[in-house]
């Protein structure tokens, strides 16, 4: 039988087992090209949601702390003897938005008809100071020439400036209007009868702070009525009265630091979340610790053995009487989380010192 030539040879191919072999190899060169992706591509995502968690809580927590340690400012005032007497914080105060709010530093959870409740195991805040350029404590009224004139050194305040009339007992809500007049020896401004007056400044901040759907909101109580309900509005209401700061915040947690030596020794003794009901009782609070929770973007799924990437909520320093609760969201295990948590302190509280009698 004659040989194949050379050229016959040469023309014969791969047979369809060597092809089948390569089909194979290939298959298994994609499919672990494809897992080191998916690989890299969930480290990635874990890696850029974790850098997220870590920028918003960290500004989030910056902007708090801005605000609380400002408190009080224009309106805590306790001199020994007291003149003005006492600083107005058993008062409430309506504000031209509206609203109307206590006329105290910081309030944990003040009620629902102040600041709507946030998410399920979630704190609100309250946060109240002004600007002014000038004498920021309490003024007193020599006398009182009718409800929008007033004797008093005129010296430190300026037409714009917001003013409150304080009486030594409040016996209903006082007014904090904008100074229209200011005279030799004369002050002009709606705000009311009083004995002290406090200047605010141009520009104070009464500021709500809540977690809603998953985020951390504030309202500015000085342009709305931030104790307006949600069913009451539009929801473009509602999204435009409470402002998104920071997202994927899931839960903020305070407590007052209250100094609960007798007499007080401007040391703080314990935290906790009880709003102060006098004067004495507010004396006595000059931190507030806060904690913010943010979480990660990336959700992740069950292991292969059924265990999830978180089995425990985070916790605090305060977690004995506020604790991170996250339930509220069924999947929260496959979320990471990280915790930020600081004592701000009140500066305007503590530079009143301490206070006999209390």
């Amino acid at each position: 039988m004659p040989r194949a030539s050379g050229l016959q040879l040469r023309h014969r191919g791969f047979g369809l087992v060597e092809i089948m072999v390569s089909v194979v190899i290939g298959m298994l060169a994609i499919l672990v090209m494809m897992q080191q992706l998916s690989i890299f591509e969930h480290n990635k995502r874990t890696t850029t949601g974790g850098a997220d968690a870590q920028n918003n809580g960290a500004i989030a927590l910056y902007g708090l702390q801005r605000d609380i340690r400002q408190s009080g400012y224009g309106f805590v005032i306790w001199a020994n003897p007291p003149n003005p007497p006492y600083p107005p914080f058993s008062c409430s105060v309506g504000l031209l938005s509206g609203g109307t709010v206590p006329v105290v530093p910081v309030v944990i959870n003040p009620a629902t008809s102040i600041i709507p409740a946030g998410d399920a195991n979630t704190d609100t805040l309250l946060v109240f100071y002004g600007n002014t350029n000038q004498q920021p404590q309490g003024t007193e009224i020599t006398a009182q020439l009718g409800l929008d004139s007033y004797v008093a050194p005129s010296s430190t305040f300026a037409v714009g400036d917001i003013v409150m009339a304080a009486p030594d007992t409040c016996a209903g809500t006082l007014l904090a209007r904008p100074v229209t007049a200011v005279g030799a020896t004369t002050i002009t401004s709606a705000t009311g009868a009083g004995t002290s007056m406090y200047n605010l400044g141009r520009t104070p901040s009464v500021l709500a702070y809540a977690v809603r759907d998953g985020n951390l909101t504030m309202c500015d109580y000085m342009a709305t009525n931030c104790g307006v309900a949600k069913a009451s509005v539009t929801a473009a209401v509602w999204a435009a009265t409470w402002v998104s700061i920071a997202n994927n915040i899931v839960s903020m947690r305070a407590q007052y630091g209250v100094d609960t030596s007798s007499p007080m020794d401007a040391v703080v003794d314990t935290f906790n979340q009880t709003t102060p009901t006098t004067n004495c009782g507010w004396a006595k609070v000059s931190a507030l610790r806060l904690a913010l929770v943010a979480r990660n973007t990336e959700y992740n799924k069950t292991e292969p053995d059924g265990t999830n990437v978180t089995s425990a909520a985070p916790t605090w320093d305060g977690s004995a009487g506020a604790p991170i609760v996250l339930s509220g969201n069924a999947e929260w295990n496959h979320y990471r989380y990280k915790v930020f948590q600081t004592v701000v302190p009140m500066r305007n509280m503590a530079w009143m010192g301490v206070q006999s009698g209390c």
